[in-house]
């Protein structure tokens, strides 16, 4: 079973006499509103400037975290650690997978000494990625990066 990250920010404002005081009803924009900005847990950060530092050691730019290719890298490392199986999606991406290494120095390590992996690190061409890593409730963890252009 995995556990779900959930954050919730309530704000009240009170008057005075410590009453909820109503806010302005904001009017109707007819500007479109920024998408939110995709939040990544701190193993996401970890594996996205490991990667990152990698990329800048051979003189290339750093990848641009991309919103579908995160919720893919999460859909199919959801999907690897609940079936305990590690397979490539089959989804159009370039995709690096891993399982059993124990934090991203590890991870990262095993990708830039398999040719095929560290060709996807460091292809030029590739300037999106998406991450994940999850860990099944005996401590295996799977990874996944997920690149395009």
């Amino acid at each position: 079973m995995l556990a779900k990250l959930v954050i919730c920010t309530c704000v009240f404002v009170l008057g005075a006499e410590g009453k909820e005081t109503p806010k302005p009803t904001p009017k109707p924009s007819k500007e479109k509103k920024a998408p939110a900005k995709l939040q990544l847990i701190a193993i996401e950060k970890s594996i996205l400037a490991a990667t990152n530092e990698e990329r800048e050691r051979f003189g290339l730019p750093p990848f641009e975290v991309d919103g579908e290719l995160m919720k893919s890298a999460r859909a199919h490392c959801t999907w690897m650690t609940e079936n305990q199986s590690m397979q490539h999606t089959q989804l159009p991406v370039a995709e690096n997978i891993a399982m059993g290494q124990q934090d991203t120095e590890d991870v990262l390590n095993s990708w830039m000494r398999s040719p095929g992996h560290r060709a996807n690190i460091l292809n030029g061409a590739f300037r999106r990625i998406g991450v994940a890593a999850y860990q099944t409730p005996h401590g295996v963890i799977f990874w996944c990066q997920q690149f395009r252009h």
